[in-house]
């Protein structure tokens, strides 16, 4: 398969599930919320996504490692995922509603680590530019979101199960198209003992969940924060579009923003951008000061997870990169912010949009582990099997 093959196809992919991810994230609690839940109960079951992929992403990634392909499990996921989101419309109840989320999220949430640890395959193996390959997503991101934001203004918010079934079909027919990245067979699975007692791993599955877990607030609550004081469906859609622009163009020249900052210097980057975004969003829902925080969204997401990828690309072998980014999927994306979530809940009921300072605080502290990090870990170099 060519370069320009290769890239094209892992774009598709990346456009198709990004378009999930722009009806579920921004708009979920709305859904959640229409069905008559609490946001404590939106918490919770938000957080019940955050606890699942804790036990679906490890358990994936080992399976994807031992098989030693990655085309096929993204094909059998997106399947499953689109399948099992076909029960919602159907529940009533926090419930019920939570047995249907932890079975839909298990294949969902699997999904992406799996399609990264397939592109960052392909990425080295033809050297091609894995943020301008990624910029397809969140571009997708920005073209799901705004169009919901135009839909909801007009359709009602329960039409939104249904969408995120064709969003998923469409990822299982791009997955059909992915190159057939493998793990050559004389490559064993590397044991993960080792990689778990490295205190750079560590340092870096912290710096990265403490990034993650200061966005849980703006996952989800922002939008019914935006809405109650007073913004459209559509300028809400808008808004969580307009960050992402701002990612697009980091991806769009990741090569020499990667090339000068490094992985560790992208977290610390990311750290620093959410001190600044969630003092912003605490302090004020007024639209042209959430505009400019949402620019910010290229760092706190935008360099955080270039810089994630870039480091399990450099410090971590191919036989284990499947279960690496598991790991990273359950600990940094997954436990840290699922065990916040509820937190973001009650902060949310008592203060408000004041919630978001404490997200500040989360990014303070990531901002101190980032650093230590760019001390003692110099780019480029693995992490001793």
């Amino acid at each position: 398969m060519s370069r320009s093959a290769a890239a094209l196809r892992l774009a598709a992919f990346y456009a198709a599930i990004f378009a999930a991810v722009g009806i579920h994230i921004p708009f979920w609690p709305l859904w959640l919320k229409d069905r008559g839940l609490s946001p404590t109960e939106i918490g919770l079951l938000v957080a019940a996504g955050y606890m699942t992929r804790l036990v679906a992403t490890p358990l994936v990634g080992h399976w994807v490692d031992h098989r030693g392909d990655r085309k096929r499990p993204l094909l059998i996921l997106s399947i499953a995922a689109a399948l099992t989101w076909l029960a919602f419309p159907w529940v009533h109840g926090f419930w019920a509603i939570l047995v249907v989320t932890v079975v839909t999220i298990f294949p969902f949430t699997s999904l992406m680590p799996v399609g990264d640890a397939l592109s960052l395959m392909v990425v080295q193996s033809q050297r091609l530019d894995y943020g301008r390959i990624r910029l397809w997503g969140s571009l997708a991101f920005i073209i799901a979101a705004t169009t919901m934001g135009q839909v909801l203004a007009d359709w009602p918010v329960s039409l939104l199960p249904w969408l995120m079934v064709a969003a998923l079909a469409l990822t299982a027919a791009t997955c059909t198209t992915l190159p057939d990245a493998r793990v050559p067979a004389h490559e064993a699975p590397a044991p993960l003992a080792p990689l778990m007692a490295s205190g750079i791993f560590l340092l870096f599955l912290a710096t990265a969940a403490f990034n993650q877990s200061a966005h849980t607030v703006y996952y989800a609550f922002a939008t019914i924060h935006w809405k109650a004081s007073g913004l459209s469906d559509p300028a809400i859609g808008i808004l969580w579009s307009e960050g992402v622009v701002a990612e697009i163009l980091l991806f769009a020249f990741s090569g020499w923003v990667v090339a000068r900052l490094g992985p560790s210097g992208l977290l610390l980057a990311a750290a620093l951008g959410g001190v600044a975004r969630w003092s912003i969003l605490g302090l004020t829902a007024d639209p042209v000061w959430v505009a400019a925080a949402q620019l910010l969204h290229a760092a706190t997401f935008g360099c955080g997870h270039l810089g994630a990828m870039h480091f399990i690309s450099r410090a971590v072998p191919p036989s284990l990169a499947g279960r690496a980014q598991g790991v990273y999927a359950a600990i940094a994306v997954g436990l840290a912010p699922g065990l916040m979530t509820p937190l973001s809940g009650y902060l949310f009921e008592l203060l408000g949009g004041a919630s978001f300072l404490a997200m500040g605080g989360l990014s303070a502290i990531s901002s101190l582990l980032a650093w230590r990090l760019l001390r003692s870990w110099r780019n480029g170099h693995a992490i001793p099997m």
